[in-house]
Protein backbone atom coordinates (compact mmCIF):
# COMPACT_ATOMS: atom_id res chain seq x y z
CA UNK A 1 0.00 0.00 0.00
CA UNK A 2 2.91 2.66 0.79
CA UNK A 3 3.94 2.28 -3.26
CA UNK A 4 0.08 3.60 -4.07
CA UNK A 5 0.05 6.32 -1.65
CA UNK A 6 3.32 7.61 -2.50
CA UNK A 7 2.34 7.94 -6.22
CA UNK A 8 -1.18 9.62 -5.30
CA UNK A 9 -0.14 13.56 -5.57
CA UNK A 10 -2.32 16.65 -5.48
CA UNK A 11 -1.77 19.09 -8.26
CA UNK A 12 -3.38 22.86 -8.70
CA UNK A 13 -6.77 22.10 -7.29
CA UNK A 14 -6.52 18.14 -6.57
CA UNK A 15 -5.91 15.01 -7.31
CA UNK A 16 -6.73 13.55 -11.01
CA UNK A 17 -5.96 10.33 -12.95
CA UNK A 18 -6.88 8.43 -15.96
CA UNK A 19 -10.24 6.08 -14.53
CA UNK A 20 -8.58 2.65 -13.86
CA UNK A 21 -5.35 3.37 -13.74
CA UNK A 22 -4.29 5.97 -11.29
CA UNK A 23 -7.99 7.03 -10.27
CA UNK A 24 -9.46 3.85 -8.37
CA UNK A 25 -11.93 2.88 -6.53
CA UNK A 26 -9.20 1.07 -4.12
CA UNK A 27 -7.05 4.06 -3.73
CA UNK A 28 -10.42 6.92 -3.14
CA UNK A 29 -10.37 4.29 -0.29
CA UNK A 30 -7.37 5.27 0.71
CA UNK A 31 -7.33 9.29 0.06
CA UNK A 32 -11.20 9.67 0.60
CA UNK A 33 -10.36 8.71 4.81
CA UNK A 34 -7.21 10.98 4.99
CA UNK A 35 -8.35 13.73 3.86
CA UNK A 36 -11.38 13.82 6.18
CA UNK A 37 -9.10 13.04 9.39
CA UNK A 38 -6.52 15.94 7.43
CA UNK A 39 -10.25 18.05 7.71
CA UNK A 40 -10.48 17.54 10.86
CA UNK A 41 -7.07 17.48 12.73
CA UNK A 42 -7.15 21.28 11.16
CA UNK A 43 -10.20 22.34 10.77
CA UNK A 44 -12.20 20.84 14.31
CA UNK A 45 -11.25 23.32 17.20
CA UNK A 46 -13.12 26.02 15.19
CA UNK A 47 -15.75 24.28 13.24
CA UNK A 48 -16.29 21.84 15.70
CA UNK A 49 -18.12 19.75 13.70
CA UNK A 50 -17.11 16.03 12.48
CA UNK A 51 -19.54 15.96 9.14
CA UNK A 52 -17.92 15.86 5.85
CA UNK A 53 -20.05 16.84 2.54
CA UNK A 54 -19.29 14.56 -0.40
CA UNK A 55 -20.26 15.72 -3.72
CA UNK A 56 -19.67 14.94 -7.53
CA UNK A 57 -20.18 15.87 -10.99
CA UNK A 58 -21.73 14.35 -14.26
CA UNK A 59 -18.10 12.44 -15.10
CA UNK A 60 -17.96 8.41 -15.88
CA UNK A 61 -19.09 6.70 -12.50
CA UNK A 62 -18.62 9.98 -10.40
CA UNK A 63 -21.86 9.02 -8.37
CA UNK A 64 -20.51 5.38 -7.95
CA UNK A 65 -17.23 6.96 -7.04
CA UNK A 66 -18.45 9.61 -4.78
CA UNK A 67 -20.74 6.72 -3.29
CA UNK A 68 -17.70 4.86 -2.30
CA UNK A 69 -15.46 7.66 -0.68
CA UNK A 70 -18.71 8.56 1.61
CA UNK A 71 -18.89 4.49 2.86
CA UNK A 72 -15.04 4.85 3.35
CA UNK A 73 -15.32 8.47 5.38
CA UNK A 74 -18.09 7.05 7.68
CA UNK A 75 -16.36 3.73 8.42
CA UNK A 76 -13.67 5.89 10.30
CA UNK A 77 -16.02 7.74 12.61
CA UNK A 78 -16.76 11.02 10.10
CA UNK A 79 -20.95 11.78 9.41
CA UNK A 80 -21.68 12.11 6.13
CA UNK A 81 -23.79 14.51 3.98
CA UNK A 82 -24.26 12.78 0.37
CA UNK A 83 -25.21 14.48 -2.66
CA UNK A 84 -28.68 12.95 -3.88
CA UNK A 85 -27.38 14.66 -7.32
CA UNK A 86 -24.74 15.79 -9.41
CA UNK A 87 -23.76 20.04 -9.06
CA UNK A 88 -20.95 22.55 -9.52
CA UNK A 89 -18.07 22.12 -7.41
CA UNK A 90 -18.66 25.62 -6.19
CA UNK A 91 -22.14 24.38 -4.76
CA UNK A 92 -20.77 21.75 -2.18
CA UNK A 93 -17.92 24.59 -0.96
CA UNK A 94 -21.46 27.03 -0.83
CA UNK A 95 -22.42 23.70 1.73
CA UNK A 96 -20.02 23.12 3.77
CA UNK A 97 -19.92 26.85 5.26
CA UNK A 98 -24.00 26.63 5.30
CA UNK A 99 -24.57 22.98 6.98
CA UNK A 100 -21.14 23.99 9.65
CA UNK A 101 -19.17 21.11 8.10
CA UNK A 102 -15.74 20.41 8.05
CA UNK A 103 -14.63 20.74 4.61
CA UNK A 104 -16.10 19.10 1.24
CA UNK A 105 -14.61 16.08 -0.90
CA UNK A 106 -15.94 16.81 -4.60
CA UNK A 107 -15.89 14.02 -7.18
CA UNK A 108 -14.63 15.71 -10.11
CA UNK A 109 -11.51 16.60 -12.40
CA UNK A 110 -12.83 19.42 -13.68
CA UNK A 111 -12.00 20.73 -17.17
CA UNK A 112 -9.71 17.25 -17.58
CA UNK A 113 -10.84 15.24 -20.55
CA UNK A 114 -13.50 12.37 -20.06
CA UNK A 115 -11.03 9.36 -19.20
CA UNK A 116 -10.23 11.48 -15.80
CA UNK A 117 -11.50 11.93 -12.82
CA UNK A 118 -10.00 13.10 -9.35
CA UNK A 119 -10.89 14.28 -6.37
CA UNK A 120 -10.59 18.35 -4.77
CA UNK A 121 -10.67 18.96 -1.10
CA UNK A 122 -12.61 21.62 0.13
CA UNK A 123 -12.68 23.50 3.80
CA UNK A 124 -14.85 24.48 6.10
CA UNK A 125 -14.88 27.85 5.02
CA UNK A 126 -16.32 27.66 1.72
CA UNK A 127 -13.01 27.30 -0.57
CA UNK A 128 -9.82 25.19 -1.52
CA UNK A 129 -7.74 24.18 1.08
CA UNK A 130 -4.33 25.63 1.62
CA UNK A 131 -1.11 23.75 0.04
CA UNK A 132 -0.01 23.11 3.19
CA UNK A 133 -3.19 20.76 3.77
CA UNK A 134 -2.81 18.85 1.03
CA UNK A 135 0.86 18.33 1.58
CA UNK A 136 -0.66 16.97 4.78
CA UNK A 137 -2.95 14.62 2.64
CA UNK A 138 -0.08 13.38 1.05
CA UNK A 139 2.02 12.78 3.92
CA UNK A 140 -0.21 10.63 5.99
CA UNK A 141 -1.26 8.45 2.65
CA UNK A 142 1.34 5.79 3.70
CA UNK A 143 -0.16 5.55 7.21
CA UNK A 144 -3.87 5.14 6.18
CA UNK A 145 -6.38 5.16 8.86
CA UNK A 146 -8.20 2.22 10.28
CA UNK A 147 -12.23 1.88 10.51
CA UNK A 148 -13.71 2.52 14.15
CA UNK A 149 -15.79 0.14 15.96
CA UNK A 150 -18.89 3.02 15.27
CA UNK A 151 -19.16 4.28 12.11
CA UNK A 152 -20.10 7.90 10.73
CA UNK A 153 -23.90 8.29 9.30
CA UNK A 154 -24.54 8.89 6.25
CA UNK A 155 -27.62 11.13 4.59
CA UNK A 156 -28.39 12.38 1.75
CA UNK A 157 -29.18 15.88 0.57
CA UNK A 158 -30.05 18.08 -2.40
CA UNK A 159 -27.24 20.95 -2.82
CA UNK A 160 -29.04 22.97 -5.26
CA UNK A 161 -31.79 24.83 -3.76
CA UNK A 162 -29.78 26.52 -0.92
CA UNK A 163 -27.01 27.30 -3.58
CA UNK A 164 -29.18 29.14 -5.86
CA UNK A 165 -31.24 31.00 -3.38
CA UNK A 166 -28.06 32.73 -2.04
CA UNK A 167 -26.81 33.24 -5.85
CA UNK A 168 -29.94 34.70 -6.57
CA UNK A 169 -29.77 37.61 -3.43
CA UNK A 170 -25.82 38.79 -5.13
CA UNK A 171 -27.49 40.42 -8.65
CA UNK A 172 -30.81 41.89 -9.51
CA UNK A 173 -32.07 38.55 -10.87
CA UNK A 174 -35.32 40.32 -11.87
CA UNK A 175 -33.72 42.88 -14.18
CA UNK A 176 -31.83 39.98 -15.94
CA UNK A 177 -34.85 38.07 -16.02
CA UNK A 178 -37.23 40.41 -17.28
CA UNK A 179 -34.69 41.16 -20.05
CA UNK A 180 -34.42 37.60 -21.20
CA UNK A 181 -37.98 37.37 -20.47
CA UNK A 182 -39.04 41.18 -23.21
CA UNK A 183 -36.21 39.24 -25.83
CA UNK A 184 -33.89 42.22 -24.75
CA UNK A 185 -31.29 39.46 -23.67
CA UNK A 186 -30.71 36.42 -25.80
CA UNK A 187 -28.90 34.14 -23.75
CA UNK A 188 -27.00 30.76 -24.67
CA UNK A 189 -25.57 28.69 -22.38
CA UNK A 190 -22.95 25.71 -23.55
CA UNK A 191 -22.54 23.86 -19.99
CA UNK A 192 -20.19 21.47 -22.02
CA UNK A 193 -22.33 18.21 -21.05
CA UNK A 194 -21.05 19.11 -17.20
CA UNK A 195 -22.56 19.91 -13.94
CA UNK A 196 -23.94 23.40 -14.70
CA UNK A 197 -26.48 21.51 -16.56
CA UNK A 198 -30.31 23.50 -15.49
CA UNK A 199 -28.32 25.69 -13.54
CA UNK A 200 -28.99 29.16 -15.19
CA UNK A 201 -32.43 27.64 -15.96
CA UNK A 202 -33.27 27.24 -12.32
CA UNK A 203 -32.14 30.76 -11.45
CA UNK A 204 -33.09 32.36 -14.98
CA UNK A 205 -36.60 30.31 -16.20
CA UNK A 206 -36.66 28.23 -18.70
CA UNK A 207 -35.96 30.69 -21.71
CA UNK A 208 -32.40 29.87 -21.39
CA UNK A 209 -30.80 28.17 -24.45
CA UNK A 210 -29.11 25.85 -23.36
CA UNK A 211 -26.70 23.32 -25.56
CA UNK A 212 -24.55 20.21 -24.73
CA UNK A 213 -26.97 19.73 -21.87
CA UNK A 214 -26.94 16.22 -21.80
CA UNK A 215 -24.91 13.64 -19.58
CA UNK A 216 -21.83 12.41 -22.09
CA UNK A 217 -18.71 10.99 -20.26
CA UNK A 218 -16.93 11.52 -23.30
CA UNK A 219 -17.58 15.39 -23.97
CA UNK A 220 -18.12 14.99 -27.65
CA UNK A 221 -14.84 13.47 -28.11
CA UNK A 222 -13.17 16.73 -26.61
CA UNK A 223 -13.05 18.02 -22.93
CA UNK A 224 -15.35 19.92 -21.35
CA UNK A 225 -13.14 23.33 -21.07
CA UNK A 226 -14.03 26.64 -22.17
CA UNK A 227 -11.48 27.09 -25.29
CA UNK A 228 -12.68 27.49 -28.78
CA UNK A 229 -11.77 24.71 -30.07
CA UNK A 230 -14.25 23.14 -28.35
CA UNK A 231 -17.00 25.86 -29.03
CA UNK A 232 -18.10 25.38 -32.49
CA UNK A 233 -21.59 24.37 -31.96
CA UNK A 234 -22.35 27.26 -29.34
CA UNK A 235 -20.40 29.67 -32.55
CA UNK A 236 -22.38 28.01 -35.11
CA UNK A 237 -25.65 28.76 -33.01
CA UNK A 238 -25.16 32.58 -32.55
CA UNK A 239 -23.98 33.52 -35.69
CA UNK A 240 -27.28 31.63 -36.84
CA UNK A 241 -29.14 33.49 -34.05
CA UNK A 242 -28.17 37.06 -34.63
CA UNK A 243 -28.39 36.22 -38.86
CA UNK A 244 -32.35 35.64 -38.10
CA UNK A 245 -32.46 38.23 -35.50
CA UNK A 246 -30.80 41.68 -34.86
CA UNK A 247 -33.47 42.89 -32.29
CA UNK A 248 -31.71 43.10 -28.67
CA UNK A 249 -28.57 41.84 -27.02
CA UNK A 250 -27.11 38.50 -27.53
CA UNK A 251 -24.72 36.42 -25.29
CA UNK A 252 -22.95 32.77 -24.94
CA UNK A 253 -22.29 31.74 -21.62
CA UNK A 254 -19.91 29.02 -21.53
CA UNK A 255 -19.57 26.53 -18.46
CA UNK A 256 -16.67 23.64 -17.56
CA UNK A 257 -17.00 19.96 -16.41
CA UNK A 258 -17.71 21.34 -12.87
CA UNK A 259 -19.00 24.46 -13.39
CA UNK A 260 -16.13 26.51 -11.32
CA UNK A 261 -14.65 27.87 -14.49
CA UNK A 262 -16.36 30.65 -17.26
CA UNK A 263 -15.66 32.21 -20.91
CA UNK A 264 -18.14 33.87 -22.67
CA UNK A 265 -19.18 34.47 -26.62
CA UNK A 266 -20.12 37.94 -28.01
CA UNK A 267 -23.00 38.77 -30.49
CA UNK A 268 -20.55 38.43 -33.27
CA UNK A 269 -19.47 35.43 -31.88
CA UNK A 270 -15.63 36.27 -30.58
CA UNK A 271 -14.61 34.09 -27.75
CA UNK A 272 -14.19 35.96 -24.30
CA UNK A 273 -11.90 34.56 -22.01
CA UNK A 274 -11.79 35.59 -18.46
CA UNK A 275 -8.81 37.99 -19.51
CA UNK A 276 -11.83 39.90 -20.91
CA UNK A 277 -14.15 39.41 -18.80
CA UNK A 278 -12.42 40.19 -15.63
CA UNK A 279 -11.68 43.40 -16.23
CA UNK A 280 -15.35 44.38 -17.27
CA UNK A 281 -16.70 42.39 -14.25
CA UNK A 282 -13.94 45.23 -11.82
CA UNK A 283 -16.03 47.73 -13.86
CA UNK A 284 -19.14 46.77 -13.48
CA UNK A 285 -18.83 45.77 -9.88
CA UNK A 286 -17.16 48.98 -9.06
CA UNK A 287 -19.43 51.41 -11.08
CA UNK A 288 -22.88 49.47 -9.91
CA UNK A 289 -22.66 47.39 -7.42
CA UNK A 290 -20.37 49.94 -5.12
CA UNK A 291 -17.77 47.25 -4.58
CA UNK A 292 -14.50 48.35 -3.19
CA UNK A 293 -11.71 45.82 -2.20
CA UNK A 294 -8.01 44.53 -3.65
CA UNK A 295 -7.88 42.78 -6.80
CA UNK A 296 -6.16 39.35 -6.79
CA UNK A 297 -4.73 37.95 -9.86
CA UNK A 298 -2.75 35.09 -11.04
CA UNK A 299 0.71 35.75 -12.77
CA UNK A 300 -0.76 34.79 -16.19
CA UNK A 301 -3.45 37.39 -16.09
CA UNK A 302 -3.51 40.37 -18.39
CA UNK A 303 -1.94 43.41 -17.86
CA UNK A 304 -5.09 45.34 -18.44
CA UNK A 305 -6.36 44.14 -15.00
CA UNK A 306 -4.06 46.13 -12.96
CA UNK A 307 -4.77 49.06 -15.43
CA UNK A 308 -8.29 48.99 -14.63
CA UNK A 309 -7.99 48.00 -11.20
CA UNK A 310 -6.07 51.74 -11.10
CA UNK A 311 -8.58 53.23 -12.84
CA UNK A 312 -11.02 52.35 -10.05
CA UNK A 313 -7.95 52.88 -7.58
CA UNK A 314 -8.13 49.46 -6.30
CA UNK A 315 -5.12 47.77 -4.83
CA UNK A 316 -3.57 44.69 -6.17
CA UNK A 317 -2.12 41.32 -5.10
CA UNK A 318 -0.78 38.52 -7.79
CA UNK A 319 -0.30 34.71 -6.93
CA UNK A 320 1.12 32.28 -8.40
CA UNK A 321 -1.32 29.89 -10.71
CA UNK A 322 -4.02 28.09 -8.88
CA UNK A 323 -7.38 29.07 -7.61
CA UNK A 324 -5.96 28.08 -3.71
CA UNK A 325 -3.82 30.48 -4.10
CA UNK A 326 -6.52 33.44 -4.76
CA UNK A 327 -8.60 31.49 -1.86
CA UNK A 328 -6.10 32.23 0.56
CA UNK A 329 -5.14 34.99 0.27
CA UNK A 330 -9.74 35.61 0.32
CA UNK A 331 -9.51 34.35 3.57
CA UNK A 332 -7.27 37.56 5.27
CA UNK A 333 -7.85 40.46 3.20
CA UNK A 334 -10.80 42.85 2.07
CA UNK A 335 -11.27 41.26 -1.83
CA UNK A 336 -13.71 42.76 -4.28
CA UNK A 337 -12.64 39.95 -7.13
CA UNK A 338 -9.89 37.53 -7.58
CA UNK A 339 -9.55 35.63 -10.41
CA UNK A 340 -7.06 33.43 -13.15
CA UNK A 341 -6.48 33.37 -17.17
CA UNK A 342 -8.32 29.53 -17.32
CA UNK A 343 -11.74 31.37 -16.23
CA UNK A 344 -12.05 31.19 -12.42
CA UNK A 345 -13.55 34.22 -10.73
CA UNK A 346 -14.15 34.53 -6.86
CA UNK A 347 -15.65 37.62 -5.44
CA UNK A 348 -15.47 39.16 -1.54
CA UNK A 349 -19.13 39.21 -1.67
CA UNK A 350 -19.40 35.18 -1.47
CA UNK A 351 -17.70 32.23 -0.82
CA UNK A 352 -13.69 32.29 -1.46
CA UNK A 353 -14.26 30.09 -4.43
CA UNK A 354 -14.36 30.25 -8.11
CA UNK A 355 -18.03 30.35 -8.85
CA UNK A 356 -18.78 30.42 -12.58
CA UNK A 357 -22.78 30.61 -12.18
CA UNK A 358 -21.99 33.87 -9.93
CA UNK A 359 -19.71 35.32 -12.67
CA UNK A 360 -22.21 34.18 -15.54
CA UNK A 361 -24.61 36.21 -13.71
CA UNK A 362 -22.68 39.19 -12.43
CA UNK A 363 -21.88 39.07 -16.41
CA UNK A 364 -25.80 39.34 -17.35
CA UNK A 365 -26.19 42.10 -15.18
CA UNK A 366 -23.34 44.04 -16.77
CA UNK A 367 -24.91 43.70 -19.97
CA UNK A 368 -27.98 44.27 -18.63
CA UNK A 369 -27.16 47.64 -17.29
CA UNK A 370 -24.47 48.97 -19.49
CA UNK A 371 -26.65 48.24 -22.11
CA UNK A 372 -23.35 47.18 -24.40
CA UNK A 373 -22.35 43.77 -26.08
CA UNK A 374 -19.58 42.45 -24.07
CA UNK A 375 -17.50 42.95 -27.25
CA UNK A 376 -18.20 46.26 -27.21
CA UNK A 377 -18.03 46.66 -23.13
CA UNK A 378 -14.18 45.44 -23.49
CA UNK A 379 -13.07 47.74 -26.29
CA UNK A 380 -14.54 50.66 -24.24
CA UNK A 381 -12.42 50.12 -21.32
CA UNK A 382 -9.53 49.44 -23.57
CA UNK A 383 -10.13 53.01 -24.27
CA UNK A 384 -10.45 54.42 -21.49
CA UNK A 385 -7.21 52.04 -19.87
CA UNK A 386 -5.22 53.57 -23.07
CA UNK A 387 -4.01 49.89 -23.87
CA UNK A 388 -5.01 47.17 -26.24
CA UNK A 389 -3.25 43.84 -26.33
CA UNK A 390 -4.29 40.21 -27.91
CA UNK A 391 -3.66 37.23 -25.70
CA UNK A 392 -3.13 33.34 -26.04
CA UNK A 393 -2.54 29.84 -24.52
CA UNK A 394 -1.67 26.41 -26.02
CA UNK A 395 -1.51 23.05 -24.02
CA UNK A 396 1.39 21.48 -25.23
CA UNK A 397 1.73 17.93 -24.89
CA UNK A 398 4.92 16.13 -24.14
CA UNK A 399 5.99 12.80 -24.91
CA UNK A 400 6.69 11.81 -21.20
CA UNK A 401 7.43 13.23 -17.79
CA UNK A 402 11.32 12.53 -18.29
CA UNK A 403 10.61 15.26 -21.23
CA UNK A 404 9.16 17.69 -18.19
CA UNK A 405 12.15 17.15 -16.52
CA UNK A 406 14.64 17.63 -19.12
CA UNK A 407 12.68 21.50 -20.29
CA UNK A 408 12.17 22.29 -16.77
CA UNK A 409 15.93 21.72 -16.14
CA UNK A 410 17.17 23.18 -19.65
CA UNK A 411 14.97 26.54 -18.21
CA UNK A 412 17.09 26.66 -14.72
CA UNK A 413 20.95 26.28 -16.11
CA UNK A 414 20.59 28.08 -19.58
CA UNK A 415 18.05 30.96 -18.86
CA UNK A 416 16.62 32.51 -22.17
CA UNK A 417 18.11 35.89 -23.13
CA UNK A 418 16.36 36.11 -26.44
CA UNK A 419 12.66 34.95 -27.58
CA UNK A 420 11.42 35.55 -30.96
CA UNK A 421 13.94 38.33 -31.48
CA UNK A 422 13.48 40.09 -28.53
CA UNK A 423 15.75 40.65 -25.80
CA UNK A 424 14.16 39.35 -22.26
CA UNK A 425 14.39 42.16 -19.50
CA UNK A 426 12.86 40.12 -16.82
CA UNK A 427 11.79 36.85 -15.56
CA UNK A 428 9.47 36.46 -12.53
CA UNK A 429 9.64 32.69 -11.25
CA UNK A 430 6.50 33.10 -8.89
CA UNK A 431 5.19 30.03 -10.93
CA UNK A 432 6.64 28.53 -13.96
CA UNK A 433 8.76 31.03 -15.76
CA UNK A 434 7.43 34.50 -17.19
CA UNK A 435 9.12 36.39 -19.57
CA UNK A 436 9.07 40.11 -20.00
CA UNK A 437 10.34 41.51 -23.57
CA UNK A 438 11.55 44.28 -24.77
CA UNK A 439 8.24 45.64 -25.94
CA UNK A 440 6.48 44.99 -23.22
CA UNK A 441 5.09 41.98 -24.10
CA UNK A 442 5.46 38.30 -22.25
CA UNK A 443 5.34 35.21 -22.76
CA UNK A 444 4.99 32.47 -19.89
CA UNK A 445 6.21 28.59 -19.66
CA UNK A 446 4.73 26.90 -17.43
CA UNK A 447 4.20 23.03 -16.69
CA UNK A 448 0.85 21.37 -15.42
CA UNK A 449 1.33 19.91 -12.03
CA UNK A 450 -0.96 16.57 -13.37
CA UNK A 451 0.04 15.69 -16.57
CA UNK A 452 3.34 15.72 -18.86
CA UNK A 453 1.69 18.96 -20.29
CA UNK A 454 3.98 22.43 -20.90
CA UNK A 455 1.52 25.57 -20.80
CA UNK A 456 2.47 28.57 -22.87
CA UNK A 457 1.17 31.58 -22.25
CA UNK A 458 1.27 35.05 -23.95
CA UNK A 459 0.13 38.49 -24.43
CA UNK A 460 1.44 41.19 -27.14
CA UNK A 461 0.24 43.95 -29.16
CA UNK A 462 -1.39 41.82 -31.93
CA UNK A 463 -2.95 39.05 -32.24
CA UNK A 464 -0.17 37.80 -35.20
CA UNK A 465 2.44 38.61 -32.47
CA UNK A 466 1.08 36.27 -30.15
CA UNK A 467 0.77 33.59 -32.03
CA UNK A 468 4.47 34.46 -33.92
CA UNK A 469 5.59 34.06 -30.07
CA UNK A 470 3.91 31.02 -29.04
CA UNK A 471 4.82 29.31 -32.09
CA UNK A 472 8.76 30.07 -31.44
CA UNK A 473 8.37 28.64 -27.68
CA UNK A 474 6.80 25.86 -29.49
CA UNK A 475 9.71 24.84 -31.33
CA UNK A 476 11.73 25.65 -28.54
CA UNK A 477 10.16 23.00 -26.54
CA UNK A 478 10.04 20.22 -29.32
Amino acid sequence: MPVVANSIKFGTDGWRGVIGEEFTFERLALVAPVAAKVLYDTYYSTVGSRTIIVGYDRRFMAEDFARAAADAVTAVGFDVLLSETFAPTPAFSWAAKQLNALGALVITASHNPGTYLGLKVKGYFGGSVSPEVTKKIEALLPQEVQPVATPGKLEKFDPWPSYTTGLEGKVDIVKIREAIASGKLTLFADVMHGAAAGGLARLLGDQVKEINSNRDPLFGGGAPEPLPKYLDKLFAVIKNHRETDKSGLTVGLVFDGDCDRIAAVDQEANFLSSQILIPILIDHLTLRRGFTGEIIKTVSGSDLIPRIAALHNLSLFETPVGYKYIADRMLVAQVLLGGEESGGIGYGSHIPERDALLSALYVLEAIVESGRDLGEYYSYLQQQAGFSSAYDRIDLPLASMEVRSRLLQQLQTQPLTEIAGLAVIDCQTIDGYKFRLADNSWLMIRFSGTEPVLRLYCEAATIEQVHQTLEWARQWAE
